[in-house]
């Protein structure tokens, strides 16, 4: 089969596609012939080893996937005897943050992992726009307590986890301000937020308009600069380290003050970020944001190294099938 191979950490430009053995499942795994999938933020970080802290994850000295990919939307073509919930011909999608080997045209996946099945009227590239972004999105936003009527300000309108989170926070009932460049300001607003801001006419960090959360969805800003902004018990979160980690470092700080503080989450329970994710998809209340760019399978360098230089707006797909 198909596959996108690197051994060792390397830039984009070094991945290749390349013909390797078709997987076979074992007992507890599903054969799934992939449909879909995105080349996202994650998958650079897996591939390339940075931030070096990836590493503890994806495999200090070398991958332990040598098939890149985190995500996959596709068909079921075998079971291993252990699987009792799928079958074959279930159309399923799924998400594994520290490398899942799924940029190829088949993944042998376990279903102790995070694996759904898919709701009947999305399509595969649908879904495959569903897993990272929204999961990090779900677990940045569930670690600040928030009610309905609250002020948010979301920096990244655009991105794949900016547009997620602001449908998020529009389902929750939350007041939505949202940041992105001026071209994509009809993009942004078709999300559903109650104002947009573009950020060439305005800083946001100048307004005298203050928030309870300001999430920083593509890391451009920083705490000192969003302090203003923020109420007086008010959060932010970045999705970024931000210089020298400084926001891992605020965050310990911030445990021991009752004011304006950063939170740093580690993002867990992908299943259930999936599951929330797919109960929103079922109820019309979230749609992905999908970059129009196309790539086949035989420009996945190229594709790593457009996500890579942070010029894609929303989700890239891949189309396998």
């Amino acid at each position: 089969m198909k596959a996108s191979y690197r051994d060792h950490y390397c830039p984009p430009a070094q991945i290749q596609l390349k013909d390797i053995p078709k997987p076979t499942p074992k007992g507890d795994e599903v054969l799934v012939r992939v449909m879909a999938t995105t080349v996202n933020r994650t998958d650079v970080g897996v591939a390339t080893g940075k931030p070096y802290a990836i590493r503890a994850f994806a495999g200090l000295s070398r991958p332990k996937i040598p098939v890149t990919g985190t995500d996959f939307a596709g068909i079921v073509e075998a079971v291993g005897d252990q699987v009792k919930d799928f079958k074959i011909g279930d159309r399923v999608w799924g998400f594994d943050d520290n490398g899942a080997g799924t940029h190829a045209e088949w993944v042998a996946y376990s279903t102790h992992k995070a694996v759904l099945k898919m709701p009947e009227n999305r399509d595969f590239a649908f879904m495959a726009a569903c897993a990272e972004a929204a999961h990090y999105a779900v677990n940045f936003i569930n670690k600040v307590q928030l009610q309905p009527g609250m002020q948010v300000l979301v920096n990244g309108g655009t991105g794949a986890i900016g547009s997620a989170a602001i449908q998020i926070l529009k389902a929750m009932g939350i007041a939505v301000t949202a940041v992105c460049f001026e071209k994509d300001q009809e993009s942004v607003k078709n999300l559903g937020p109650d104002r947009v801001i573009a950020l060439e006419k305005t800083d946001f960090t100048k307004e005298d308009k203050v928030y309870d959360f300001v999430f920083d969805a593509v890391g451009k800003s920083r705490f000192t600069l969003c302090m203003r902004i923020l109420k007086p018990h008010g959060v932010y979160i970045s999705s970024e380290l931000g210089p020298n980690w400084e926001n891992i470092w605020l965050a310990l700080a911030g445990k021991f003050s009752s004011g304006k503080k950063v939170i740093f989450p580690l993002p867990t329970d992908i299943l259930g970020s999936m599951q929330y994710i797919q109960n929103l998809v079922e109820k019309g209340k979230f749609q992905p944001l999908l970059d129009p760019s196309i790539f086949s399978p035989e420009q996945i360098s190229e594709a790593f190294s457009y996500v890579a230089s942070g010029k894609k707006t929303g989700n890239l797909i891949i189309n396998w099938d």
